[in-house]
């Protein structure tokens, strides 16, 4: 009967063991990811800003710096919003993957036992997880091109770079708008309801992949918004990735979510139209 006790508890000991493993890892993850986003904006601000006609700066993190072609310029900063994101999205990305992990392992609800089962729930909560920061991944490429598109052709004219302050407060007051949206209500639910959103909860070699990317473009179409507002606000600013991160996470682990992304949006909104006041030189109006 002793023997029979500790064989059945075998099972149930590796899968607690396997839990803590996770939450160890993610832990390591989030600090490391931090403490390199930091120490990369630090970096980054060493570099300098540039001044540009109608008040404002504009990064170098944009530019190739002196002797640096445009590809290593495109890796440090895709590289840097890769680390920025492991940062920025793990705190309300966690709860999925950690529900995730739990549907394929032996104490949810796909089943599996065994050292085996362990080690095979481990490899497919990795490539979930690889697969959803991939999709960030190709969102930093994607910000990168356009980012370096606009700030050639604002260096290029004058005028254009002029509107620049305007047309950044405008972007931040159409992502406040888009938190009352029900495309933005749509987004949020599926969000929230991950992994149960995307295809299927199989398991083989694939599909976990897969379903981290389709985790993470439902996660991306979300964040539109916030990700549009942190790439015209300060790519590299601190205090705005914190700001992002904390309502990203507010409106995706909160009970009430659609009350609290709608809280959030009045905020970004006044913050839209105080910048784009600001931009037009109407700041004593709210003085």
């Amino acid at each position: 009967m002793a023997d029979a006790s500790a064989t059945a508890s075998a099972p149930v000991t590796r899968a607690r063991v396997g839990e803590w493993v996770f939450v160890v890892v993610i832990a390591v993850l989030f600090a490391a990811s931090v403490t390199a986003t930091i120490a990369g904006c630090a970096s980054m601000s060493k570099m300098g800003a540039m001044p540009m006609p109608g008040g404002w700066t504009m990064s170098t993190a944009w530019r190739p710096m002196c002797g640096q072609t445009w590809a290593r310029a495109a890796a440090s900063l895709v590289g840097m919003w890769t680390v920025m994101m492991v940062a920025m999205m793990l705190p309300s990305f966690a709860p999925v993957w950690w529900r995730y992990r739990r549907a394929v392992s032996g104490t949810g609800e796909a089943g599996g036992a065994g050292l085996a089962g362990e080690l095979r729930t481990g490899g497919s909560s990795a490539l979930l997880g690889l697969g959803y920061f991939f999709v960030w991944t190709v969102c930093g490429c994607a910000g990168f091109a356009l980012g370096a598109a606009l700030t050639a052709l604002e260096m290029r004219s004058p005028a254009l770079a002029r509107g620049a302050p305007l047309a950044a407060g405008l972007v931040v007051l159409s992502g406040g708008a888009l938190q009352f949206s029900r495309w933005k209500a749509r987004r949020l639910a599926c969000c929230r309801n991950a992994p149960t959103c995307a295809r299927s909860l199989a398991v083989d070699v694939r599909s976990p992949w897969r379903q981290g990317v389709s985790i993470g473009l439902h996660c991306s179409y979300c964040c539109a918004g916030f990700t549009a507002i942190l790439l015209v606000s300060g790519v590299m600013d601190l205090r705005i990735m914190a700001a992002v991160t904390a309502a990203i996470t507010a409106e995706r682990v909160a009970p009430d979510s659609e009350r609290v992304a709608h809280a959030i949006g009045v905020v970004v909104v006044g913050a839209g139209v105080w910048l784009s006041a600001q931009a037009l030189g109407l700041a004593w109006v709210f003085a």
